[in-house]
């Protein structure tokens, strides 16, 4: 499966989170396990669960945990539409994950190269090949219509 096919699953996980009651931030993550098989999909579900560390991110890497049987994820790939916070940085260098495929950057709070680069950091005992700006159009438009539309 390429990033392209990833971010795509990954869209369909934000559209969701944004489309249900309570209406969460759209953001979703896809991970696939060394041999392209899906092992999780997951959606914001903050507003939903009403638990802050319920990011997209946490909660796919939390399902392809429980899918493999381990919590290591050496091998796998995290594609989400929206960089990581530094708590969903911090999993996914916790976790090994091998690979992190990002949408849209995120300037404000991102820690994988925008505000910080906590996955890249050499100090850290792991780091995660990153690739940035996949369907980058498409992830930024639905957080900009999301919030467009929730102030108005």
């Amino acid at each position: 499966m390429t990033d392209d096919e990833l971010m795509g699953l990954a869209i369909d996980e934000a559209r969701a989170a944004g489309a249900r009651e309570p209406a969460d931030v759209p953001i979703g993550a896809v991970v696939v396990g060394p041999d392209g098989q899906v092992l999780a999909t997951a959606g914001n579900r903050r507003e939903a669960d009403e638990d802050p560390t319920a990011h997209a991110e946490i909660l796919a890497l939390r399902a392809a945990a429980r899918e493999t049987g381990r919590w290591n994820l050496t091998g796998c790939t995290l594609a989400v539409t929206l960089e990581p916070c530094t708590m969903c940085a911090g999993a996914i260098v916790l976790a090994r994950v091998q690979r992190l495929v990002v949408g849209a950057p995120d300037p404000k709070a991102g820690a994988a190269g925008s505000l910080f680069d906590l996955v890249r950091e050499p100090r850290l005992n792991h780091r995660v090949d990153l690739i940035t700006g996949v369907r980058e159009r498409a992830c930024g438009d639905l957080l900009r219509e999301f919030f467009r539309a929730r102030r108005t």
